[in-house]
């Protein structure tokens, strides 16, 4: 996990296209595949493999519950309930394309649901599209972190980290918020690693009749399919990975790339504010990114008066960050800024916040788990470490400063997981078997906060056998963007199986 409050996109999916080789035939003359080494066939209900999918109507999509197991370390053990979702294939189907959103804790089901409003008509045509909430979150099987003053005290709060004290006070928050999340969730707050997603997603491939995975990943959906590439690299299909996580790089790593990315999306953020009528900002970069240094940093002590919530620093940044990612929200940007620096009120900056955390401006309640999931999903898939320390927090906040010098102070306002009590059990650190499957085309945009282009590079080379497409625009991930150039090299590849040139660029 990278060692920040900085989430990967937890609402800002946005496309899908489908995959499988127009080689594959008809899920219905498909032959099964083997059930995988270590699978036994006396699983509940019978062998999880052997399970058939039960379609029903769900609005305008079609829905199913399948069971897969709480540990896969021992498949024939319990098992928990896993939410799917499908657009039917509107003409001859070449099979499914399985979708994820990002997060981790983003909803595939949600996703599903508006992909027919981005997604190209020939990839409609050819796949159905399949959304699922991954173990943990949404309506599979939940995590549960306590109530929302729990998660609110956890995440929200501006907690000092100026001492031996402070660090050690965060570090055993980690532990104390963990065993909530346990008390609530069970034994499964151990098994929401991504290796457990990725094993699901091949039982999802093999219910569905699919010989290959066929997926379209955004954000951290890119490290669950370079996942998936590397435990089951025989049964890759068709992947795309837009908004690509090198998740292989050091976290330390991770975070300055992330810190500096969106300090880049604020200087293209304010370039265009001076542009336009009626910008808050002081007259240059420079001088605009020290004032909202200090709008941020001051809130720490100072809220800004919200709609029935103080503004603090950190709500404060995450309403920042969260148009960031688009700049297609930059106005409502501009408009928060005009409110707290003309009335000193922070009412719209606190509602972008809660929209970031997914959480109602109205009653301060979650709308969805996805800010805990992000959480429990990042921490148990980090490698333990020796606890943090003053020094360590020293050490990484000039670090992240370096980096960004607007948000490096929040950055590094917090310990990660340092602490946190659980582990998975499987960790993935070299993509060396990955290199060996079919083709995987890489999607990296150029002005790309959260995920920053020099990822979808570094990825890219780690996975040996992909092509990098290349989006030269702000925002975070490129499908879905209405870039006709995206779509179609996108769609090219998972409905004909043309993989755009090397070096391509839209």
């Amino acid at each position: 996990m990278i060692r920040s409050r900085v989430a990967m996109s937890l609402a800002a999916a946005s496309a899908l296209v489908m995959v499988l080789s127009a080689c594959v035939p008809d899920r219905n003359q498909v032959t099964p595949t083997a059930v995988p080494s270590g699978v036994p066939t006396n699983a509940p209900g019978g062998d999880i493999y052997e399970q058939e999918i039960q379609w029903e109507t769900c609005g305008e999509l079609e829905c199913a519950t399948i069971q897969v197991p709480l540990d896969w370390g021992n498949p024939g053990g319990e098992t928990i309930d896993l939410k799917l979702n499908k657009i039917p294939a509107e003409g001859d189907k070449q099979g499914s394309l399985l979708l994820n959103p990002g997060g981790p804790g983003g909803s595939g089901l949600d996703l599903a649901e508006y992909f027919g409003a981005i997604a190209g008509d020939e990839l409609l045509e050819a796949y159905d599209i399949i959304g699922f909430d991954p173990r943990g979150v949404g309506e599979s099987s939940p995590v549960n972190c306590g109530d929302k003053d729990v998660v609110d005290t956890y995440i929200v709060t501006d907690w000092p980290l100026d001492t031996q004290e402070d660090v050690d006070a965060a570090n055993q928050r980690n532990v104390e918020f963990a065993k909530v999340c346990e008390a609530n969730t069970g034994r499964l707050i151990e098994n929401i690693d991504t290796p457990s997603v990725a094993r699901d997603m091949d039982l999802i491939r093999a219910l569905v009749g699919d010989e290959k995975l066929n997926y379209l990943g955004f954000s951290y959906g890119t490290k669950l399919g370079a996942t998936y590439a590397q435990l089951f690299p025989e049964n890759v299909g068709r992947l795309v990975l837009d908004g690509a996580t090198d998740f292989l790089l050091p976290e330390e790593e991770q975070a300055y790339g992330q810190a500096k990315g969106f300090e880049e999306a604020l200087e293209a953020f304010i370039a265009w504010c001076l542009k336009e009528d009626g910008c808050p900002l002081e007259r240059s970069i420079t001088l605009a990114k020290k004032q909202i240094h200090e709008l941020t940093t001051s809130a720490i002590d100072n809220p800004f008066p919200g709609q029935g919530i103080k503004v603090n620093g950190n709500l404060m940044v995450y309403g920042i960050v969260v148009t960031l990612y688009d700049e297609g929200s930059w106005p409502y940007l501009k408009t928060a800024l005009i409110e707290v620096i003309e009335t000193g009120s922070a009412t719209i900056m606190g509602q972008l916040a809660d929209f970031y955390l997914d959480r109602s401006s109205e009653n301060g309640d979650y709308l969805t788990n996805s800010t805990v999931a992000f959480t429990a999903i990042n921490c148990l898939d980090a490698v333990p470490e020796e606890p943090w320390t003053i020094a360590d927090v020293a050490e990484f906040r000039e670090y992240m400063e370096e980096a960004s010098p607007t948000f490096g102070w929040w950055f590094a306002a917090s310990t990660g997981c340092s602490d946190w009590p659980f582990t998975a059990s499987e960790h993935i650190t070299t993509l060396d078997k990955a290199t060996s499957v079919s083709p995987i085309l890489v999607i990296g945009t150029t002005g790309d906060p959260a995920t920053p282009y020099e990822w979808a590079e570094s990825l890219t080379q780690r996975l040996g056998n992909a092509t990098l497409l290349t989006y030269k625009g702000e925002g975070h991930t490129a499908y879905g963007r209405s870039n006709q150039c995206i779509i179609d090299a996108v769609d090219n590849w998972l409905v004909h199986g043309e993989m755009p040139d090397s070096g391509t660029v839209c």
